[in-house]
């Protein structure tokens, strides 16, 4: 990580092509979408959908995009929830701590929001970021979003 820091960024017409070049390591591209559809799904769904780049100085390192206050599908009674929908780290920039930012990032913005409760989902398997969530604390909630495995994080 740069001196300058890490920050999170808007995305805009001056890094959107920067931010679509993002590319998560070869096994790590069945486990989550491109940047292209994040954004796409974030046009569809407007204000419930937090695209970010992160930057290390001036680099983009990464891409999350968190969910806000969504209605989730499978709860009996209409409960909403928030969390984290996409994280890609770019393959050359994964191992340094990125990954962990981008998560402490997304809890920040909900708590900010008075949300007391942190979703991801995964795809589990050889490859997948179960055990990434869980050193952060994810506890696994014994749901599926899909076939992916539910995590919940306090915020």
């Amino acid at each position: 990580m740069s001196a300058t820091g890490l920050r999170l960024a808007t995305i805009t017409p001056a890094n959107v092509d920067a931010a679509l070049a993002l590319s998560v390591h070869p096994h790590q591209k069945d486990n989550v979408a491109p940047v292209a559809t994040s954004l796409a799904e974030a046009y569809a769904f407007g204000e419930t959908a937090w695209p970010r780049l992160i930057l290390d100085g001036d680099e983009i390192v990464g891409f999350l995009m968190a969910f806000i206050d969504i209605h989730w599908d499978g709860d009996a009674a209409d409960v909403r929830r928030s969390g984290l929908w996409r994280l890609n780290i770019g393959a050359a920039h994964q191992g340094k701590g990125y990954g962990k930012f981008a998560v402490e990032a997304v809890r920040e913005e909900l708590r900010r929001r008075g949300t007391s409760k942190l979703y991801v989902s995964w795809h589990q398997g050889e490859h997948g970021p179960g055990d990434f969530y869980r050193r952060l604390g994810f506890e696994e909630t014994g749901e599926l979003a899909g076939d992916q495995a539910v995590g919940v994080l306090t915020v």
